[in-house]
């Protein structure tokens, strides 16, 4: 095949992928575990860009990390698809949607009253519980298919539900790695591994990384120096998205401090957008564009939110070659069988918490999510179909 019709192919690649993600930040409610239930559901299930086993692989790498683990799923699923032009069309699809309409409230400090849509926001939530409970059961077909994973899944669960927050989340990931070892049998070196397909240089990877420990280290210093708003945003946003692992509401205490508390934005003011970020679809990192747009306008919101996400974004740049390189290592694949259940666990304590407690309040909103989880179940209702039937059930009957 012509370069030409290479590039032309590659393009539509890229196409495709916009596109995808867009439809997804336009439609998934429910926060960063709602987030991966869609993609299990669009990537796995639907596209089958990528199998279960590395799709939870790559679920388990990016709680390990910092950043927003939901949106750094998504910039590797791109990657793995088209390559970095496919991670960027990914991250900017996905992110789109909720971060132009939190630049919109954050310039017009137009305050949305949502109490006339509360039966719309409640079908979300249920539409939500659907979805991840769908994920949730596909996932443990594949990735629990013995006593063993099964029981590490439950471990992972109870410790993630009793041990809230990211040390909940990493304890169960290293108990999951640890009982493999000993419950679990060796595996032959096996090279076919079904993994992701990412194809990044050294340099690549080795800039990314020295731009990461750049972004540290020198952005204090020149906001520091420069004392510019701008500079300000950019190096507390970047702090944020560099600290906090998992993504979602373990970043506010860490964004409050370090907007509130330099007066880059007013305490009401960051409460009333963190009010409406709850009713955005996409990932709760866009929350920064209004808070950019609070400080320092249109091109403060542009800074803010590129200042978040980056930092997650090169480090899953650096890590991901190294990866790649030792992954089919017999014993890391052992590690990641335990792993793997693990990510079972901790999505299956995620659907109790938050997102049943969160969207199921009584027997109507149990049936509801029956009746959606069963459309979904038929194969017939896509997920992205499923989220304004969702919407619509609960503006009619709830």
């Amino acid at each position: 095949m012509s370069d030409n019709g290479l590039n032309t192919q590659e393009s539509r690649s890229i196409t495709e992928i916009f596109r995808t993600f867009l439809l997804l930040g336009l439609t998934s409610f429910g926060g960063p575990v709602a987030h991966l239930g869609f993609f299990q559901t669009t990537f796995v299930e639907q596209k089958r860009w990528l199998s279960s086993s590395a799709y939870a692989e790559l679920v388990a790498l990016c709680q390990f990390i910092p950043g927003p683990a939901s949106s750094q799923v998504g910039f590797a699923i791109g990657l793995h698809r088209a390559g970095l032009g496919g991670a960027i069309a990914a991250w900017v699809g996905f992110t789109l949607p909720s971060a132009m309409l939190m630049w919109l409230l954050g310039v017009s400090l137009f305050h949305l009253d949502l109490s006339s849509y509360q039966g719309v926001l409640q079908g979300l939530k249920i539409t939500a519980v659907a979805v991840v409970a769908w994920a949730l059961w596909g996932m443990a077909k594949s990735l629990t298919p013995d006593l063993p994973r099964r029981g590490i899944a439950v471990l992972g669960a109870f410790i993630a539900l009793f041990v809230p927050g990211v040390f909940g989340q990493l304890g169960a990931l290293c108990c999951g790695a640890l009982l493999a070892l000993i419950l679990l049998t060796p595996k032959q070196p096996n090279t076919q591994v079904d993994g992701l397909n990412i194809h990044l240089s050294k340099s690549i990877a080795w800039t990314a990384g020295l731009l990461f420990i750049a972004g540290l280290i020198l952005l204090p210093v020149i906001a520091i120096s420069s004392g510019h708003s701008f500079w300000l945003l950019s190096d507390s946003m970047y702090r944020a998205g560099s600290l906090v692992f998992g993504g979602g509401h373990v970043v506010l205490p860490l964004l409050h401090a370090e907007t509130v508390n330099q007066q880059l934005i007013t305490a009401d003011n960051f409460l009333a957008g963190y009010g409406a970020a709850q009713a955005m679809p996409g990932p709760l990192f866009s929350f920064s564009a209004f808070i950019g747009a609070q400080a320092s306008g249109s091109l403060g919101a542009l800074i803010a939110l590129i200042s978040i996400f980056l930092p997650g974004c090169l480090l899953l740049l650096t890590i991901l070659p190294i990866w790649q390189a030792v992954r089919t290592n017999p014993r890391l694949q052992q590690l990641l069988l335990g792993v793997n259940a693990a990510v079972v666990g901790l999505l299956a304590a995620a659907l109790y918490n938050p997102v049943i407690t969160a969207g199921i309040r009584d027997w109507k909103d149990a049936l509801l999510a029956c009746v959606l989880l069963g459309l979904l179940a038929s194969g017939r209702v896509p997920v992205l179909l499923l989220v304004p039937m969702g919407a619509i059930a609960g503006w009619l009957f709830l």
